[in-house]
């Protein structure tokens, strides 16, 4: 290269840097950033007037300085005129230090739970601090641990107190501490030995909510311990429930009518990785109800919100379902809707924005991790007031987290670091304390009440006639209890294997009637993780929720129709009073006869053995076009793979996250339905077998009616053979069972459990004298032998396996402390953990 390219490539390089160094080549702050600290010393200057006195001198210094000044002079400048902020410097600012979380699965699994699956990612050492601003940054540590770890802090409203979550060591578990801000008087609030208690939250009467294992539940896509949210008296007496759902509730916080905001993580007949959205619940646990992001694509994660002061707006993190509890940080307008893109007012960082969908472009699309790619991360948002935000933020050495200050003008302000890394930093000082709700419901386990004002009301309940609906369906998608080492490929994973796409088991309750206005008041049992369909005449789904609800003990609760505008006011007063709300509550109508587990095998397959099988089994003349019979596979059963498979049944299985409209899936658009009302080969069903099919389809298409299992190290969680039988059968015939492990690469049913040798997979072998076809059949016909003995989830004389059985009376024990507890409540008395070893 010559001379006078260097030259060239000189000046090039002078022309590009000259507007950060102006002519006398001294350096220039960039417009913006200089635009963004004048906006907000002005904001400050006029907010704060008396506390912010400087705000005159450094308007009039930024004038000159922004003329061109030593680049390290320029941030001391900009750093001295926002730490000012009486917001900011007015106290000190608490905060945790420690390492980022490892990786893991899910933005819920940080809990490292003693003798669960992720137990060995945990990683001690950490303090609670409080940094002083006003005074250069000095920090002080109120309690430090080397081995343990301490999370979730949150300051008390007279800011004299702190609660948190503190783990000792690994050997120990997450409980509920609270300590005096200048860092004496430490005391434990509770102590239940095997459960993690984490993300507490002062309620303005004293009392404690905070999310705990306590109701022992795992991921139903995968296998980690999940959280609900509890309540306790300020003392760690009288602990109980206030949280149901299926999955997952966390970070708790209160909005300014006394209402607490959290994140859940549930999905019914729906996508898991696309199911993490705001809700809103009673201090007491009622009227748990949505809030934003429910059927929002991208992200897959809205999660860790909190109110923003005087407005109607919070401040959450969007983040993906695989990650850490980090991402992109939003400022969400509910009023202007409850999902997409229009209510997201901002994001940090700025191009965030342009990746929040409320739709995917396809029903197989995974929106649900695109928050992986944003840069910086962001975690631990504390709105100020409605322009100044504290939040951790990645400094840009490594994964390392410090303290930043975050404004609506452009500003960006890393306030504090330190190693190995600082999260959820707040105003150690007093704060408005929100007005206490009063609590709707009672202690005795009794029922619950539910109406619907019009379900003919609703977004998505277009092409539906007046009068066409007759019956309410309610259904419990119960808890998973259980897990598996070994998993079927439904939509993620299934551990072990409960259905073909969908990971809930259901049991139907009972159905009601609808009233001619289309309104419904109705009992149901309190406690139970439920969800509604509508019903026509016949008994067929029309609509059904996709998501779940609960009712307390006592308490009345309802909805305006079904998918409603959640923005929606209630008919006006002059209205008339709806029709079932004249009469009492109606009771649920049993489902032939009574409550129960739905189960494939025992409500479905005999139908298919009673009408079927003269032509759909095998060997017989219609056994290529579809098997009903019910010989036992690997997995589910034969009739049930062909069914799915085949695409008989329009079960939507783990679907999409937005609503879907009324008829577009379920009985009314199913192929099987469709040739059974047609009269096929002159085959009638009686009534009741017509509904239970169904139901079935409407149900989702489920197959198991439980989630623990006899055979936790075989194939699927599921298989009678062990992994050495299966994969000698895979040598033998050719057919690898593992690789048909999955809905998506299934091609049908390989092996007869209850005929061994019309196993398809021995059809290669025409000579039934050939040593393999007689080796591969006596692996089939043990598998026989060995459910005979130890009967599977889907046969009579089912018993789990040790570890499940273990898992159940753990289940069983934490129930029995619930139980003591509200007894305890409803009688005005107090009771306590039993203290960890």
């Amino acid at each position: 290269m010559n001379i006078r390219c260097w030259f060239a490539i000189l000046g090039a390089l002078l022309v590009c840097i000259c507007p950060l160094y102006g002519a006398s080549g001294r350096w220039r702050p960039p417009d913006n950033e200089r635009a963004a600290l004048r906006a907000a010393i002005t904001d400050l200057t006029a907010e704060f007037s008396r506390r912010y006195p400087v705000g005159a001198q450094y308007l009039a210094k930024l004038d000159d300085i922004g003329a061109g000044a030593d680049k390290a002079d320029w941030q001391e400048f900009r750093r001295n005129a926002l730490v000012e902020n009486p917001l900011v410097s007015g106290s000190e600012i608490l905060f945790v230090a420690r390492r980022q979380y490892r990786p893991d699965h899910h933005n819920t699994a940080t809990m490292f739970v003693t003798g669960e699956i992720n137990t060995g990612s945990f990683e001690g050492g950490g303090a609670l601090k409080a940094v002083d601003l006003k005074q250069g940054g000095v920090v002080r540590t109120l309690i430090q641990t080397d081995r343990g770890l301490i999370r979730d802090p949150e300051v008390h409203f007279d800011g004299k107190r702190i609660v948190f979550a503190m783990r000792r060591d690994i050997r120990d578990d997450y409980h509920i501490y609270e300590i005096n801000a200048d860092g004496t008087g430490l005391k434990q609030l509770n102590s239940a030995p095997g459960v993690a208690d984490f993300d507490p939250l002062y309620l303005p009467d004293g009392s404690i909510v905070f999310s705990s294992t306590r109701e022992p539940k795992f991921c139903m896509c995968n296998r980690h311990i999940m959280g609900n949210l509890f309540r306790m008296d300020a003392d760690g007496a009288n602990i109980h429930q206030i949280g149901k759902s299926t999955l997952h509730e966390g970070h708790s916080a209160l909005l300014d009518d006394g209402r607490i905001i959290y994140d859940r993580w549930e999905y019914v007949d729906r996508n898991f990785g696309d199911a993490q959205g705001l809700w809103t619940v009673n201090p007491d646990g009622t009227n748990h109800a949505l809030y934003w992001g429910n059927n929002t694509w991208s992200p897959g994660g809205v999660i860790d919100a909190r109110p923003i002061p005087e407005t109607e707006r919070i401040m959450c993190v969007f983040g993906s379902c695989h990650d850490r509890p980090w991402g992109a940080l939003a400022i969400i307008d509910r009023c202007l809707g409850v999902d997409g893109r229009e209510p997201v007012i901002r994001t940090w960082p700025a191009g965030a924005i342009d990746i929040v969908r409320e739709k995917g472009p396809g029903p197989d699309a995974y929106g649900f991790d695109n928050f992986l790619r944003v840069n910086p991360k962001y975690e631990d948002p504390y709105p100020l007031n409605d322009r100044y935000f504290l939040c951790s933020r990645m400094t840009g050495k490594g994964e390392q987290m410090g303290i930043y200050l975050l404004d609506v003008f452009g500003n960006e302000l890393l306030l504090h670091s330190e190693e190995p890394g600082c999260f959820d930093p707040m105003p150690l000082a007093p704060r408005r304390r929100p007005q206490v709700v009063p609590s709707r419901r009672d202690f005795e386990n009794a029922a619950g009440y539910f109406y619907i004002a019009d379900i003919y009301q609703g977004t998505h309940m277009q092409g539906v006639k007046r009068g066409s609906a007759k019956f309410l369906r309610v259904i419990e998608s119960p808890e998973k209890r259980f897990w598996t080492h070994p998993a079927w490929e439904g939509q993620g994973v299934h551990c072990p294997a409960v259905n073909w796409h969908s990971f809930e088991s259901k049991r139907l309750l009972g159905i009601v009637p609808i009233a001619e206005d289309g309104s419904v008041y109705f009992e149901t049992p309190s406690d139970r993780f439920v969800y509604f369909q509508i019903l026509d005449e016949n008994k067929m789904m029309i609509q059904s929720m996709r998501s779940g609800t609960i009712v307390q003990s006592g308490e009345q609760t309802g909805c305006i129709g079904c998918h409603e505008s959640r923005r929606s006011a209630p008919p006006k007063p002059g209205n008339e009073m709806p029709m079932a709300l004249r009469h009492p509550p109606s009771r649920l109508q049993g489902w032939y006869p009574e409550p129960r587990m739905f189960s494939y095998m025992d409500e479905i397959q005999p139908i298919f053995d009673k009408h079927c099988l003269r032509c759909h089994d095998y060997g017989k003349e219609a056994e290529d076009k579809l098997l009903l019979a019910g010989d036992r596979t690997t997995t589910f059963n034969t009739s049930y793979n062909e069914l799915w498979r085949k695409k008989y049944i329009a079960a939507i299985g783990a679907g999409p996250s937005d609503i879907q409209p009324a008829y577009s899936w379920g009985s009314h658009a199913s192929k099987l339905i469709k040739v059974i009302r047609a009269g096929h080969n002159d085959v009638k069903l009686s009534k009741e077998e017509f509904e239970r099919i169904a139901a079935w389809i409407d149900l989702n298409g489920p197959y198991y009616p439980r989630y623990d299992t006899a055979y936790p190290d075989n194939l699927t969680g599921r298989c009678p053979l062990d992994n050495a039988q299966v994969k000698r059968l895979g040598e033998l015939t050719g057919v690898h069972l593992g690789d048909f492990a999955g809905h998506n690469r299934n091609q049908g049913p390989q092996v007869s459990f209850d005929r061994p040798s019309l196993s398809p997979c021995l059809q290669k072998f025409k000579d039934k004298t050939d040593p393999q076809y007689i080796e591969a059949l006596a692996i089939i016909e043990a598998g026989r032998q060995t459910l005979a003995k130890r009967p599977r989830a889907d046969m009579p004389g089912f018993k789990p396996c040790e570890t499940d059985r273990r898992r159940e009376e753990k289940y069983a024990a934490r129930q029995q402390m619930e139980l003591r507890n509200r007894r305890a409540i409803s009688m005005g008395q107090k009771v306590y953990d039993t203290p960890a070893d």
